[in-house]
């Protein structure tokens, strides 16, 4: 899907409330989100590649963690909605 902010996927289906956005920069996927019950998370985070999320994914399980970011960064979402886009 897209809009005036770019391309984007809910992370939640069931949740119309948030999005996350896509984009490709210098060949680098990046996402973003944006949340109608906190419109001010889009205003203090910008833009996050995907290898910073791949990071602190790695991170996370190192220090025993449940929570996986990739679950809502999702990189094969992200690539097909960018392939689908034409910028990748």
């Amino acid at each position: 899907m897209q809009d005036e902010r770019g391309l984007y996927y809910y992370p939640d289906p069931t949740n119309r409330r948030a999005r996350v956005y896509v984009r490709v920069t210098d060949g680098a996927i990046e996402f973003r989100l944006w949340q109608a019950d906190h419109a001010e998370v889009w205003d203090k985070h910008g833009w996050i590649p995907l290898e910073v999320i791949r990071n602190a994914a790695a991170m996370y399980r190192d220090m025993g963690r449940e929570t996986d970011p990739m679950l809502l960064y999702d990189e094969a979402v992200a690539r097909a909605l960018l392939k689908e886009a034409g910028s990748l």
